[in-house]
């Protein structure tokens, strides 16, 4: 009997001992803690809220994979790692994957592979992918236990490579090629994600952005009519239509302002002043923080700007806000406004960690999917983030250190009769807080 089990070569023995190293340990799997993420998906039922946006024309006869199934299937696999359906072609038989769609191990029909993905992945329509958007405002506001009486949204948009000739990929020079440039929209307080719109490779207008955040606020309020709402954006934003949409909704804001001739010549007086103190005073550097009231002439009204100037030996630094928001404008700018780079870090967890920037289908309609794709897997990353002890370290960690602690965890599926079990390693470092995260996990269910 000829055994053709792949082998492991070229290990060096140990205290004389060989080692024989082979592929042939049965049922086991390297991302056991996907198990965890089937607990989260089965309170939060992301999946489920996007496949009923969508139209299955499949014979149901013929159907092996529903779409709910493959959703499920792609989001766990970006959460560990996986960004890219080829992936899916080895992991489809994975059994802790298989548990975690749903599926028995043993008996359990395998995952769906890369080209029946990808077909999904082309399916939703523009009408569809609209009501995608909207699903996913209403589980913004369904995630919080109490409606808040105030919110802040930060608003931002971030470069995606573009790699072929791709729908709405424009040349950008900043970002030294083809790109899109999607716009990202989080909860300050929570870091919830609230919406996110693929768009082509270039600055937004005040008109587009205007348009983006009548579509996000008045989705908000059908859920909280009453809750007050701030946008902080930076210079991006700082347009006459967004402003004059935001006042006319009574809403708050506090943006960044490019600078230009006019406020050059306004900041002038200001600037010698701080230079001067900081000569009298003898100090390296020196900051301080002005407010008026400037209208431009596209603007519709006079609005009230802060300044701040800094001053050190390499020259003097100007930048403004625009914002109608009351306080000092030493609050203003250092408490409120340098608060939005808060948002920066998501989008980077976003971006970086679930590479919500593998857009890479041709048709636009795709890659708006693929988004909401990763955004569902961001969901649940910053779950099992929230399920983690309130004082402990991992509430602060990256969603790559979370991936790895809590994720990539080795384990052996063996399906009885009467159950699944389910063989964690002995030496596993974080035994004591993985038996307290599922209980945390079903009680934070929105």
């Amino acid at each position: 009997m000829i055994d053709n089990t792949l082998f492991l070569p070229g290990l060096s023995p140990v205290e004389n001992l060989d080692i024989h190293a082979r592929f042939d340990g049965g049922a086991l799997s390297s991302d056991g803690g996907v198990l965890l993420l089937r607990e989260i998906e089965r309170g939060l039922r992301f999946a489920g809220m996007i496949a009923a946006c969508m139209q299955d024309k499949r014979d149901p006869a013929r159907t092996l994979h529903s779409n709910i199934s493959m959703i499920r299937e792609r989001m766990f696999a970006i959460c560990c790692g996986y960004e890219d359906c080829n992936d899916l072609d080895d992991l489809r038989h994975d059994p802790a994957f298989k548990i975690a769609c749903e599926r028995l191990p043993d008996s359990g029909s395998a995952l769906a592979s890369q080209p029946t993905l990808s077909r999904m992945e082309n399916t939703p329509s523009w009408r569809q992918l609209a009501r995608m958007a909207v699903a996913m405002i209403d589980l913004f506001c369904a995630s919080s236990r109490r409606v808040p009486n105030h919110i802040m949204l930060d608003i931002d948009d971030t470069t995606d490579r573009a790699y072929g000739d791709q729908q709405l990929s424009l040349f950008n020079s900043h970002a030294g090629g083809y790109c899109f440039q999607p716009i990202h929209i989080y909860d300050a307080a929570t870091q919830k994600p609230v919406c996110f719109f693929l768009r082509p490779g270039k600055r937004p207008s005040g008109i587009e952005a205007a348009r983006v955040l009548r579509f996000v606020i008045t989705h908000i309020r059908r859920n909280w009519p009453r809750v007050a709402i701030t946008v902080r954006g930076d210079g991006h934003y700082g347009t006459p239509e967004v402003m004059d949409f935001l006042e006319r909704h009574d809403c708050g804001y506090i943006l960044g302002l490019p600078g230009n001739r006019r406020l050059k010549e306004l900041s002038h007086d200001w600037c010698e002043d701080v230079a001067t103190r900081r000569a009298h005073w003898k100090r390296d550097k020196l900051r301080r923080f002005f407010q008026t009231r400037y209208g431009a002439r596209t603007w519709s009204r006079k609005r009230k700007i802060v300044a701040r100037v800094e001053v050190t030996a390499q020259g003097t630094d100007v930048r403004f806000i625009v914002t109608n928001l009351e306080g000092r404008g030493k609050h203003l700018y250092e408490r409120v406004y340098c608060a939005r780079g808060k948002a920066e870090n998501l989008i980077k967890e976003h971006k970086l960690y679930t590479r919500s920037d593998r857009t890479s289908c041709d048709r636009w309609q795709a890659n708006q999917f693929r988004l909401f794709l990763h955004t569902g897997a961001y969901w649940l990353l910053l779950l099992l983030r929230g399920a983690a002890p309130r004082r402990s370290r991992w509430r602060t960690a990256t969603f790559d250190t979370i991936r790895r602690a809590f994720l990539k965890i080795a384990v052996r599926v063996q399906q009885l009769k009467s159950r699944i079990l389910i063989a964690l390693p002995t030496a596993c470092p974080q035994q004591a807080i993985l038996t307290l995260m599922p209980g945390k996990i079903n009680a934070q269910s929105p």
